[in-house]
C-alpha cells in the first residue's frame, strides 16, 4: 500500500523577506550609530555637537552675510562706522567678490590674464582625460601633459617670446602660483622619489650613499628652511653677476623637498614586495631594468597609493610658506589683501581665511576621492 505523506520537498518554498530590523536605514542606523552603548553615546554627543555649532555657522556665513558692496562700509557696523545695525554678525562675501581676480591672478597683468585662463584650459584638458581610464593614448597624454604643457606655459605666463609681453614672477600671485608650484612640485617629486628610492636599495656603495644622505638631509629640516636657503642663501655662493628668478627657485625647493618624502613613501612599496617576484623576474631571463620596470614598480607603487596622493596634498598645501619668501600664493594674497583700509572690517579676515580654507579643501578633497576610486579600481589582488 502506498502512501502520499512525503518527507521531502518537491517544491521550493518562497522567499521571505528580510526583517525589518536588517534592511533600510533601520539597518544603517544600527550598524553605524547604535551599534554599541558606546556608539549611542558617542552619536547622541556628536548629534548635540552639530546641533550647537552649525546654525551659527551657517547664519553667519549665508543668512547674515553681505554679498555685494563696493567698500567696507558695506560689512561694518553703525559704530565702526559702516552701514549695518549694531551687533550685526555675518559674513562679509563683497570683499571676496571685489577681490576675487586678485586671489585668482595676483598682480599678473590684467590685460594678459587672458594667458593664465589659456594654460589652465590647456592644463584641464590634458588632465582630465589622463584621469578616465577608459580614455585611451595615455602615453601620448602624459607626453603632453608633463612635457610640452610645462614648455608651453613658460612661453604663455613669462611672455618675452613671439610677441607676448615680459610679466615679471614678481607679479605673479594668488590660485596660479599655488598651482604652478603644486603641478611642478607633484610632477617633479614622483619619478625624481622613484629614482631616489632605487637608488637607496642599489648594491652600487655611492649611489646608495648619495640617495641616503639626501634623503636624510632634505627630510631632517623644515620647508621653510629650504625655501629660506634657495631664497637668500643660493645667491650668495654663486659668481658674481650669476643669479636665476626668485619663483624658480622656489619650484626647485619644493621639488626636491617633495621627492625627499616621495622616496621613502616608494620605498615602502618597494620593501612589501614579495621575494618570490624578484626570484620569479630573475629565473625569466629579465634584466634590471625590465624587472624593475615590469614587474616590481607597478605592484610596489599600487600598494602605496594612499601615501603617494597625502603626499601630493602635502605639497598643494605647503605651498602657503612660500609666503615667507616675499611671493603670494592664495593663502597669501588674502593675507596681503587684510591691510586694503578701503576693505578694513571686523568681519574682512574670517571671510576670506574661509574663501581660502575652503579652495584647499576642494582640490584636496579631490585628490583624495581620487585616490580611494584609484584604489577600488586597482584592488585586484585578492578578486576571484
Amino acid at each position: 500500500m502506498q502512501h502520499s505523506l512525503s518527507y521531502v520537498r518537491t517544491e521550493m518554498s518562497a522567499s521571505q523577506p528580510p526583517p525589518a530590523a536588517e534592511r533600510g536605514l533601520v539597518k544603517w542606523l544600527r550598524k553605524n550609530l547604535i551599534a554599541t552603548p558606546t556608539d549611542a553615546v558617542l552619536t547622541v554627543v556628536g548629534i548635540a555637537i552639530v546641533l550647537f555649532t552649525l546654525p551659527p555657522f551657517i547664519n553667519w556665513l549665508f543668512i547674515n552675510a553681505q554679498w555685494t558692496g563696493t567698500d567696507r562700509t558695506f560689512c561694518a557696523t553703525v559704530a565702526q562706522g559702516g552701514m549695518q545695525p549694531d551687533g550685526w554678525s555675518g559674513a562679509c562675501w563683497a570683499f571676496v567678490s571685489a577681490k576675487f581676480e586678485q586671489f585668482l591672478f595676483g598682480r599678473y597683468t590684467i590685460s594678459e590674464r587672458w594667458r593664465v585662463v589659456l594654460t589652465g584650459f590647456l592644463f584641464v584638458a590634458l588632465l582630465v582625460p589622463l584621469m578616465i581610464p577608459k580614455v585611451p593614448y595615455k602615453g601620448l597624454n602624459a607626453l603632453l601633459l608633463f612635457i610640452v604643457l610645462p614648455i608651453v606655459a613658460y612661453f604663455l605666463l613669462v611672455g618675452g617670446y613671439f610677441g607676448l609681453p615680459h610679466v615679471e614672477t614678481p607679479l605673479w600671485g594668488g590660485l596660479m602660483v599655488t598651482l604652478v608650484l603644486s603641478f611642478v612640485g607633484i610632477g617633479v617629486s614622483l619619478p625624481l622619489g622613484i629614482i631616489l628610492a632605487l637608488g637607496r636599495r642599489s648594491k652600487l656603495p655611492i649611489i646608495k650613499l648619495f640617495s641616503v644622505i639626501f634623503i636624510e638631509t632634505v627630510r631632517g629640516v623644515p620647508l621653510v628652511t629650504v625655501l629660506f636657503m634657495a631664497s637668500v642663501m643660493l645667491p650668495l655662493f654663486l659668481p658674481a653677476g650669476v643669479t636665476f628668478d626668485k619663483f624658480l627657485r622656489a619650484l626647485i625647493g619644493v621639488a626636491l623637498f617633495a621627492s625627499a618624502y616621495m622616496a621613502e613613501v616608494v620605498r615602502g612599496g618597494l620593501q612589501a614586495i614579495p621575494k618570490g617576484q624578484y626570484e620569479g623576474a630573475d629565473s625569466l631571463g629579465l634584466s634590471y631594468w625590465q624587472k624593475t620596470g615590469l614587474i616590481v614598480l607597478p605592484q610596489a607603487l599600487k600598494l602605496v597609493i594612499p601615501g603617494i596622493v597625502n603626499t601630493f596634498i602635502g605639497i598643494f598645501k605647503d605651498t602657503s610658506l612660500v609666503y615667507i619668501i616675499g611671493m603670494f600664493d592664495l593663502l597669501g594674497i588674502v593675507r596681503q589683501n587684510f591691510g586694503d583700509s578701503n576693505w578694513a572690517s571686523a568681519q574682512t579676515p574670517m571671510t576670506g581665511l574661509v574663501f581660502a580654507g575652503f579652495v584647499f579643501w576642494v582640490f584636496c578633497f579631490g585628490m583624495s576621492r581620487y585616490s580611494i576610486y584609484m584604489e577600488r579600481r586597482l584592488d585586484t589582488g585578492h578578486r576571484r
